[in-house]
């Protein structure tokens, strides 16, 4: 039987660039680190509170997960930034939106107040864009 999620991946256009993101802006700390002999980076990175659950951050090359077609495709629409997308939660948005801000994140626009709580859209630099929600209380 599964008893958890342990890791889950993002595309990023480029791995360092994107550890450089999540560890100096963001506070994630980095995990794993490793080249393999075949030249696969195997880059992971946890939040400050959820450090059971890694994200891996990966450039999409040719390999076993992805064939030369798919590779390309997948480069394409990250550099759209259409591909990947995920939430972050925090205490309170509009402190961490003006935080993140002032360290060159890119939002879409201001905190918004939405029925689930305070959110700001923002984008990782390499790709991705996430909403950071601070929730209403349940």
């Amino acid at each position: 039987m599964i008893t958890k999620l342990s890791h889950v991946t993002l595309f990023v256009t480029s791995q360092d660039a994107a550890k450089d993101f999540y560890v100096n802006k963001l506070g994630f700390t980095a995990r794993t680190d490793h080249t393999m002999d075949n030249g696969f980076r195997w880059l992971t990175v946890v939040a400050p509170d959820q450090p059971d659950l890694e994200i891996v951050l990966l450039e999409p090359k040719e390999g076993p997960m992805l064939d030369t077609e798919s590779a390309a495709a997948v480069r394409l629409l990250l550099k759209k930034g259409v591909l990947g997308a995920g939430a972050f939660e925090t205490p309170d948005c509009k402190k961490t939106y003006e935080t993140l801000k002032a360290k060159g994140v890119q939002f879409a626009g201001a905190p918004e107040e939405r029925f689930y709580g305070t959110e700001a859209i923002m984008r990782d630099g390499v790709g991705n864009w996430f909403s950071v929600t601070q929730q209403k209380p349940h």
